[in-house]
This record gives C-alpha cells, sequence and structure tokens, in this order.
C-alpha cells in the first residue's frame, strides 16, 4: 500500500477473548484456547529454484510481472527481480529494484498470495536495508510487508489493507527513515479522498526484524520484535479476505542523483495461522517447529491441518543475524491541555481531503467511532496542531495531531 492509496476496511469481526500469554483459537461465534492439534497454516520458508519453479504457482504464490501502480509510473516489474538466494544462512525470497531515475529505467518487484487470508496472524522476518547494493543512496523507497482486497470502486466499503511500509531515505514528505504500520478504510482516487489510520517510527530498521500483525476481535495489532507499535480498531478492521504481499518500489524520483541504482528487501519465511491470534514469541516457536520437522512448507487454509508438536530442544531458532538492540519507539502520548484558547477564533475545520504539515493548526469534534462523518464523541470541538505531514487522518483517533484543549 502507500500512504497515499486508500483502502478499505469494515467492522464483521469474529469476537474473540485473549488472555495474556495464551494462544486463542477463534470459531465461528465462539472462542476457545487452543489445544487441539489441527489448525488452518500457511508456512512457507521460500525454498525455491528462482521465479520460474512450477511450484510458487502451485502453491497460490504470484510473481508480477504486470505493469501499473504503485511507483513511478511506467516502471517495469520483471520477474527476475524476485530471485530466492541464501541470505545469512537461510534460504529466502529476494525482492530487487532499480532506478536511473527515468520511468524506462525503473523496475521493481512484487511477490504476491492468493485472496484468502482474513483473521488470524500474520508474521515474517524480513531484512530491510538503508543503502543500496550498488549506486547512489537517496532514493525515496518502500519497503513492505502487508496484505490487500482490490478496491471494487470509489470508496469502496469492502476494500481493505494491512501495511508494514518502511522508507529508508524518506519520501511523502518525511526527511529521513520511517515505519509505517497503516490500516485504510476506503478510498477514492479522483478527487483524492483517503480514510486510513497509521503508527510509525523514526528510527533506522536496517538488518533483521520479525514483523508480526494480528487480526482478531475488532483489532488490528502491529509488532516489530515483540514489541506492540501500533493497535487499530473501528472503522479501520478489514472485514473481506485479502491477499498476502511483499513489494519493493519506488515512490518517484525526486531524490534521486545520477546513475543506476539497486536495493534489495529479504525475507526469511511467512507464516499465517487463520482464525488464531499468536503472540510474537509462539509465532516463532511455531516456526521453528516447522523447520525442526523439516517442513518448508504447509498450506492448510481453510481445509485443516496439523500443527507441528515437535519442538527443537534448543528453543526457537535464532534470527539470520542479530537485530539491532533499540526497539521501534512508541508514537507519542498526545499533550491535553485544558482549553484551546484563543487559537481557536482563526483555526479552519478540519477537513479529510486537507494536506497538513507540522504545526498546522485546525478545530474539530472528534467523531465518536472513528469515522469522521459518523456520530460526534460528545468531547466538544477541540483545537488541534499537526506533529507531521498528514492528510485523511482524523484529529482525536491518530498520533499525527496533538490536542491542544477544548475551545
Amino acid at each position: 500500500m502507500t500512504l497515499r492509496r486508500p483502502i478499505v476496511a469494515a467492522l464483521g469481526a469474529t469476537v474473540t477473548a485473549l488472555a495474556a500469554g495464551t494462544l486463542v483459537a477463534l470459531t465461528a461465534g465462539t472462542t476457545a484456547v487452543a489445544s487441539a492439534a489441527v489448525c488452518n497454516a500457511l508456512f512457507d520458508d521460500f525454498s525455491y529454484s528462482g521465479p520460474a519453479d512450477p511450484l510458487i504457482n502451485q502453491r497460490g504464490w504470484s510473481v508480477r510481472t504486470n505493469s501499473g501502480g504503485p511507483g513511478i509510473p511506467g516502471a517495469s516489474w520483471p520477474a527476475s527481480n524476485v530471485s530466492f538466494p541464501t541470505v545469512d544462512g537461510a534460504k529466502s525470497l529476494q525482492l530487487q529494484a532499480s532506478t536511473d531515475g527515468t520511468a524506462g529505467g525503473t523496475s521493481q518487484a512484487e511477490f504476491l498470495h492468493q485472496q484468502k487470508f482474513f483473521e488470524g496472524t500474520y508474521a515474517s522476518r524480513i531484512k530491510f536495508t538503508d543503502a543500496p547494493v550498488s549506486g547512489n543512496d537517496g532514493d525515496h523507497l518502500v519497503e513492505t510487508f502487508f496484505t490487500i482486497t482490490p478496491l471494487a470502486a470509489p470508496m469502496d466499503p469492502n476494500y481493505g489493507e494491512i501495511d508494514f511500509e518502511y522508507l529508508p531515505n524518506g519520501g511523502w514528505g518525511e526527511p529521513s527513515n520511517i515505519m509505517y504500520e497503516t490500516t485504510w478504510e476506503t478510498y477514492r482516487p479522483d478527487p483524492w479522498e483517503a480514510v486510513n489510520t497509521h503508527g510509525e517510527q523514526r528510527q533506522s530498521f536496517a538488518g533483521w526484524h520479525d514483523m508480526v500483525f494480528t487480526v482478531s476481535a475488532g483489532h488490528v495489532k502491529y509488532y516489530i520484535d515483540g514489541t506492540l507499535v501500533a493497535d487499530h480498531s473501528g472503522i479501520y478492521y478489514p472485514e473481506t479476505n485479502m491477499s498476502i504481499n511483499f513489494n519493493l518500489w519506488f515512490i518517484d524520483s525526486a531524490a534521486h542523483t545520477g546513475g543506476m541504482a539497486t536495493y534489495r528487501q529479504q525475507v526469511d519465511y511467512l507464516l499465517y495461522t487463520q482464525n488464531e491470534v499468536l503472540t510474537p514469541a509462539q509465532a516463532n516457536a511455531r516456526v521453528a517447529s516447522y523447520r525442526a520437522q523439516g517442513v518448508s512448507h504447509t498450506d492448510s487454509v481453510g481445509a485443516g491441518g496439523t500443527c507441528p508438536t515437535a519442538s527443537p530442544s534448543t528453543g526457537p531458532s535464532t534470527p539470520p543475524s542479530s537485530s539491532p538492540s533499540a526497539q521501534p519507539s512508541t508514537p507519542p502520548s498526545p499533550s491535553a491541555p485544558p482549553t484551546g484558547g484563543t487559537g481557536c477564533v482563526n483555526a479552519p475545520l478540519w477537513n479529510i481531503g486537507g494536506v497538513y504539515t507540522t504545526g498546522n493548526q485546525v478545530k474539530w469534534e472528534r467523531s465518536a467511532n472513528g469515522n469522521p462523518g459518523g456520530p460526534k464523541s460528545g468531547d466538544g470541538v477541540h483545537l488541534w496542531r499537526a506533529r507531521w505531514w498528514t492528510q485523511g487522518s482524523e484529529p482525536g483517533w491518530t498520533q499525527q495531531w496533538e490536542d491542544l484543549g477544548r475551545c
């Protein structure tokens, strides 16, 4: 996805109770602690010979080769940009993207699965990069792990998207590296109107990281290296099946400085557990169990299968290389002075289609359920100040806005 590309997530989740430290299995209308060995899951270690390996299509994956967005208009998506080398001792999915600053000289990469995934746990270990393997650094690049339901029409209520997006060199108004966790409800391309919410961490994520998000009980929760970094609910919760995607692409060529630059993103594995909420530690243990049994691929989503039971005596496998010790920072909590004061007089009303930059002030009464067009919260009109660039993010529901108090 992109922060400028919209998505629709609706309500309609299965009710689930999650006890701390326990694994929860969702069933139709019921919740139970998972004790049975039967589970619906997809696990893939990406042990393929290359982009033409027939097992890729047989197992529901596709290597994208068709033109179109996202990215620089006119860029190509060659199959050769997807490969499966051994990286840091582990067989991996590798995405490559290159640009010389022109449409004809830009190629991007995408690897995607069928549209059959909804509630449950999505986990992957990803090696992000801050620098190209060749050429000048600085391009506005997006390194991703996401799910998506196609947009059928403008403001389609059945559109859904859940995204991890890492921008190593900034973009979309950001000056340097930033990680986004974005959950979309819907959008309209023309005139542009986006309905989404996101979390963010402004720091480098170069190297291997455990990326997990869970979809359950009306909440989409994002974890990086075991730390909860975002929790989205309300209208942003998806309601339809999604595909699982990894792609690597360029936002624009504005920061390109000449010559050809080539970037790579690697993925160690993918795990999806259907209607089953795992903690990040449990996801790691599940992956280790598959590997201990020599399982490089299994897919029982929608059909039922057997969970691995033989855990290695040494515990979960260690990352191919150690992750940075610094944990992702949590979004700042908004301060709330007692009153917005005289600033409310001149501040304009917030507009969902407006573009706001750091320091811009608006007045707005937040909605009751995260739907800007729905019922109000009853909190009254408040004065809000933008912390950074934002569009389509409602004050009171997202960290982009600082609450300066009631007007």
